[in-house]
């Protein structure tokens, strides 16, 4: 009976990796391909930047939107202080911001969006809004990239998620890894696939009649997936701009790398209560694939808990002389070398990842070999989110500010 359960929950496990395996491979499908023609620009957008306590660094992401190379006059770049008592929103004016004042209280990023969004909600020549944290700093055509995409049609687009800092220490360069992963291998081969990618926290694309007319209702910790979800739900595609660069700054302390970790698990798992029926059913009947793929993204606390209790079971089993005969058990039996050769094939992942986006391997060793450990760092933080019942919204501190043409 002992083995039977384990033999169903490594079928749960293994089907759940596989699916991500495979579909990951679309990401290699005209490899050089572009997914966009280019347009005529003509969209305006609004630019928008919720910031809490963001003096070293709103500065730098300012200029970097007003050196868009873009019409001047088709787009504004928004600020809107919260919650501050640093010079955020005197550094952002000076660099030539305009300023929305927040007059609600707000506890996160995504109930400053949902109240900046109302405030322009009867502004008729905005045609679609552009969202960044204020740590970003942004490539000259992301705008124009972004209007390529409103001109294909997609009405929600997210674009590549690239790192400031990659080389600062192991912790920035896995942040950086983790992003690339999932930029090739889930935003980039869903759409050589024909779905749709997932929103990722920043430099992301929304059409103004979109919020317009179903609002902008988040209720977890983590807004971006879940409004990817929201999507999904409505029929809705997510582009994903490859060319459409926000550079980002990892964490490089492994405490605010943990609080922030801890905060998009407990996210994932509110989404998951909130959105798994919604997301099968539709699914069901529909056959979207994309509420297939924000039901499983949501799973993935779960499945990294599950993964890690039947390695302990395996563990058990053998100790106790227990016979089992699945694939991962015999290649457990080979012990260290088991986990060498699953190390080697990880360190080669990122290293592809790494050539890809034309980065030195060099300047990010510390992140190649120790990616494994930020991966496993994850394990204890899904366990505690699993049941704790709530977290408190938490800023991280930025303190890199550096101009577009200081990243390499």
């Amino acid at each position: 009976m002992i083995q039977f359960l384990y033999y169903i929950l490594f079928i749960l496990c293994l089907a759940y990796g596989l699916y991500f395996f495979i579909t990951g491979f679309f990401g290699f499908k005209n490899i050089n391909k572009k997914l966009l023609k280019k347009h005529k620009s003509k969209n305006k957008f609004a630019v928008l930047i919720a910031s809490r306590n963001e003096e070293d660094v709103i500065g730098h992401l300012v200029k970097s939107l007003l050196d868009q190379n873009y019409p001047k006059d088709l787009y504004d770049v928004y600020v809107i202080p919260n919650n501050c008592t640093d010079e955020t929103e005197k550094v952002a004016k000076k660099a030539g911001a305009k300023i929305i004042k927040c007059t609600v209280p707000t506890k996160s990023k995504g109930e400053v969006l949902k109240f900046t969004f109302e405030k322009l909600s009867k502004s008729k020549d905005i045609d679609a809004y552009v969202i960044f944290d204020a740590d970003n700093v942004v490539h000259p055509d992301f705008l124009s990239k972004m209007n390529d995409a409103l001109c294909e049609g997609y009405k929600v687009a997210q674009g590549f998620r690239d790192s400031k800092n990659p080389g600062d220490n192991w912790i920035s360069g896995s942040y950086s890894i983790f992003y690339w992963i999932q930029n090739f291998f889930f935003s980039k081969a869903r759409m050589q696939m024909g779905g749709s990618a997932s929103i990722n926290g920043t430099g992301f694309m929304i059409k103004k009649e979109i919020i317009d007319e179903y609002g902008f209702n988040t209720y977890t910790l983590t807004e971006d997936v879940e409004f990817t979800a929201q999507c999904a739900l409505r029929g809705i595609k997510v582009m994903f701009v490859e060319d459409a660069i926000t550079y980002d700054e990892q964490p490089t302390e492994f405490k605010a790398s943990w609080k922030q970790r801890k905060r998009w698990s407990m996210g994932n798992i509110q989404c998951f209560r909130r959105y798994n029926k919604d997301l099968f059913r539709t699914y069901s009947k529909t056959g979207f694939i994309p509420c297939l793929d924000m039901l499983l993204s949501f799973m993935a606390p779960y499945i990294q808990i599950l993964t890690t209790l039947l390695t302990v079971i395996l563990i058990l089993f053998k100790v106790f002389n227990i016979e089992l005969y699945d694939v991962f058990s015999y290649m457990y039996a080979y012990g260290l070398l088991f986990f060498f050769i699953t190390y080697l094939a990880n360190v080669i992942l990122n290293i592809f990842v790494i050539k890809y986006n034309k980065k030195s391997v060099k300047d990010i060793l510390p992140g190649i070999l120790l990616f494994t450990l930020f991966m496993l760092t994850w394990i204890p933080i899904n366990f505690i989110c699993m049941f704790k019942k709530d977290l408190t919204w938490e800023p991280i501190k930025h303190k890199r500010g550096m101009g577009i043409d200081e990243i390499k």
